[in-house]
């Protein structure tokens, strides 16, 4: 996948995004995996939410922040995670999160593409 330059808050600087929407990841430490439906340049969440991530493995706030449609072995759910814990997810597996086919469309490769990406 290429990567996306996104701007970087008040800056005025260019970094580039690793993963692009519709990309499979998973996470480096935990054991999910999701589509990328949204990107943030940085830090766009709350400070009780960042400081609820044990010290350790806590993210630098200034770096892309991932919205994704994540699943674990047992739930769905919509997860929040920085570029620096995210790896590419090459299982070729498909995903079962209900609101992937609200979002994504398949390719003809496995992968997923934004609805609103598509040309009419």
């Amino acid at each position: 996948m290429a990567e996306m330059a996104i701007p970087m808050g008040g800056t005025g600087q260019v970094r580039q995004a690793k993963f692009t929407v519709g990309q499979v990841v998973r996470h480096r430490f935990y054991p999910f995996r999701g589509v990328v439906f949204d990107v943030d340049p940085e830090f766009d969440n709350t400070e009780e939410w960042w400081l609820s991530i044990p010290e350790d493995i806590r993210p630098d706030k200034d770096q892309p922040y991932y919205h994704l449609l994540a699943e674990n072995e047992d739930t769905e759910y919509v997860a929040y995670v920085s570029e620096q814990n995210l790896l590419p997810d090459e299982t070729g597996q498909p995903l079962r999160h209900p609101q992937v086919l609200e979002l994504f469309t398949e390719d003809e490769r496995g992968g997923y593409r934004a609805l609103y990406l598509q040309s009419h």
